[in-house]
């Protein structure tokens, strides 16, 4: 997730969230790609990662998953998903009955700092609520500490890291809903 500014808790009021549509997923596939490239490096804009590739791809994970859209002004701004019932991610492990997973949050840079990843975060909450999930979980990075700060703000707290065979370091975090 990438939304600057997560300390202060600006008036939502001019964001619109919905489920994403399907004319719209590659759309959101660049803005939430474009969101978190600034943490990759710069490359040059066609060498992309491998893992950008796999946020731009919307499509795929929009058939296993609720895409969530954020709109300023009618304009997509960022995006997140949740994994209500099943994995984007065919080799993770099932999620259990109880909780939920938000996967891919990002916000445009230039919406960064007036509340689209608060609303985009309690819309997912919303949604895992009603579909009787007990919990939310999430993973970050260290770079990302503006996503940090606005996970703890809302009230998730830190838990045990997972460290993939490469040795790269995704920081969890969950919340009782």
């Amino acid at each position: 997730m990438t939304d600057q500014g997560a300390t202060a808790d600006p008036d939502t009021s001019a964001v619109r969230i919905r489920e994403a549509q399907s004319h719209e997923l590659d759309e959101i596939g660049r803005v939430t790609a474009g969101a978190y490239r600034e943490f990759f490096g710069d490359e040059g804009p066609d060498a992309d990662p491998p893992y950008l590739d796999h946020i731009r791809d919307v499509t795929s994970r929009a058939r296993h998953t609720t895409v969530l859209v954020a709109l300023l002004d009618e304009a997509i701004v960022g995006s997140l998903t949740l994994e209500l019932d099943r994995r984007i991610d065919p080799d993770d492990p099932p999620l259990e009955h109880h909780r939920a997973s938000i996967r891919m949050l990002g916000v445009t840079p230039a919406a960064r700092g007036r509340g689209v990843g608060r609303a985009l975060m309690r819309a997912a909450e919303t949604r895992a609520r009603a579909a009787g999930k007990t919990e939310l979980t999430l993973h970050t990075t260290h770079l990302m500490t503006a996503a940090r700060s606005m996970y703890e703000s809302l009230g998730y707290e830190h838990t045990p890291d997972e460290v993939l065979p490469d040795g790269f370091v995704l920081l969890s975090y969950r919340r009782r809903l």
